[in-house]
């Protein structure tokens, strides 16, 4: 079998889902009855699931590993991954070879011997995970000293900055400091607008729920130890809360901004960096994408979020594919994933992504990939000054802060610990509970999330 070596890589943030269709493999030996032998030569019958709305990223990875794998016939089911589902598939014995899953459910899966672990994949085909993917990355699918999925997907946040709206304002990039919270809020003081008590523009949106891991961990907490155990009610955990709570009183309260921000035509003509709706956002890396047909109606910049010791910082999400237990014909799955996220792979990835923005005009901001390889081999080949200083110096910004992720923790009880975190900051943020009593709460919740996939264990 062919040796290679690789750049596990993510696709773009609209990317291809996988199907699952039943095991029909007849090669490579089922995981059902025993170990799979990841050694087989790749052929016969390949369930898949999860891949999703295949874009020009997605497509030609389908592509280039339908021609490497000329003895395999892929099915694809390209319907989204649904948790409920998948553990039904698996109960009922209407088992994939391959599901594309968000991180955060792999260890949860992996706790309850649903899925099994790729090591030995990764040595059948070549592969030294720790070498080609960042090492956060891979610490999302690490649990108990075995890896899980191979993971794809790391686009990290940073703070995007309307200059338009802090030029008027006289606020300078080095005031939207995460760091130094005396001089955000004097900034966002100096750039929120009001009508009636109701916020009209944002001096800084930070993302409360949807970006509250990163500010949770970005201001020294912890969502679980080193065993995957949930950590929510960890003292450590009160600081980031309490510095949204700042941010967002100082805007009119919570209820107010998440109203304001609710009504973004966050994707349309009437965006908030368009309408100047905000000052500065955290936003993932993919949304300059979004503003890429815009880009002579916005004056953006951006800055890393940085840490409670003023240190630039990310985190780590994304989604993975898995081999569920029972899976007709782990051989042929094992390599297709494989030639899915390998440098080849991306490279074909990285040639249909520019011929799309040749032709549509857009910025071609790269594909953040999980590795820094093809990371680093497209950026050089295909990401070129744009005319628009703003725009250069925000992708320049996202490369820069893929170095300082981290992951959030591998948990079997990672989705749950999410939901929970996010539940506390609503309520917190809201006032009805304080954060003491909030993490409380999530903590309970968590810890039985985490009791019932480990139970048994």
């Amino acid at each position: 079998m062919r040796k290679r070596v690789i750049g596990i890589a993510a696709i773009a943030a609209s990317a291809v889902l996988l199907a699952g269709c039943g095991g029909g493999g007849n090669g490579g030996g089922g995981t059902g009855g025993g170990e799979a032998d990841f050694e087989a030569e790749p052929t016969g019958t390949l369930s898949a699931w999860g891949f999703e709305n295949a874009d020009d990223v997605g497509q030609s990875r389908l592509d280039y590993a339908e021609e490497q794998l000329s003895d395999v016939e892929v099915e694809l089911d390209a319907t989204a991954f649904d948790a409920q589902k998948f553990t039904t598939r698996i109960a009922s014995g209407d088992v994939p070879d391959v599901v594309q899953m968000d991180r955060r459910y792999v260890t949860q899966y992996a706790a309850q011997d649903l899925i099994i672990p790729l090591d030995a994949c990764f040595e059948a085909q070549g592969v030294t995970p720790d070498d080609y993917w960042y090492p956060f990355v891979v610490d999302d699918v690490r649990y108990e000293d075995a890896i899980w999925a191979v993971p794809q997907f790391y686009q990290p946040p940073a703070i995007m900055l309307n200059k338009r709206v802090m030029d008027e304002a006289g606020v300078t990039n080095e005031e939207i400091d995460t760091s130094n919270p005396e001089a955000l809020l004097g900034a966002i003081e100096k750039m929120y607008q009001e009508s009636g008590g109701v916020p009209t523009r944002l001096g800084f949106d930070p993302v409360s729920t949807g970006q509250a891991p990163l500010w949770i961990l970005g201001m020294g907490g912890q969502l679980t130890d080193d065993d995957g155990t949930p950590t929510l009610d960890d003292p450590s955990n009160i600081a980031g809360i309490e510095l949204l709570k700042q941010i967002n009183d100082a805007q009119g309260g919570y209820a107010d901004v998440k109203s304001f921000t609710d009504s973004f035509d966050t994707f349309g003509d009437n965006n908030q960096f368009v309408t100047d709706q905000v000052g500065a956002q955290v936003n993932a890396q993919w949304y300059p994408n979004v503003l890429s047909p815009y880009v002579d109606q916005v004056q953006i910049e951006a800055v890393p979020f940085k840490n409670s010791d003023g240190e630039p910082f990310s985190v780590a999400g994304g989604s993975a594919f898995v081999i569920p237990a029972g899976a007709e014909n782990p051989a042929a799955a094992c390599a297709w994933m494989i030639d899915l996220t390998s440098e080849e792979g991306w490279a074909a990835a990285g040639a249909a992504r520019a011929e799309t923005r040749a032709e549509d005009g857009g910025i071609n901001t790269g594909l953040f990939t999980g590795s820094p390889g093809p990371d680093q081999s497209i950026r050089d080949e295909y990401v070129v000054e744009t005319g628009n200083a703003g725009f250069d110096q925000t992708i320049a910004t996202y490369y820069d802060v893929l170095d300082y992720g981290r992951s959030f923790g591998s948990s079997p009880a990672g989705q749950d610990i999410q939901n929970e975190l996010n539940n506390a900051v609503t309520a917190a943020l809201l006032g009805d509970k304080t954060p003491e009593e909030a993490l409380a709460d999530a903590q309970s919740a968590a810890m039985r999330a985490y009791d019932n996939a480990t139970a048994g264990g």
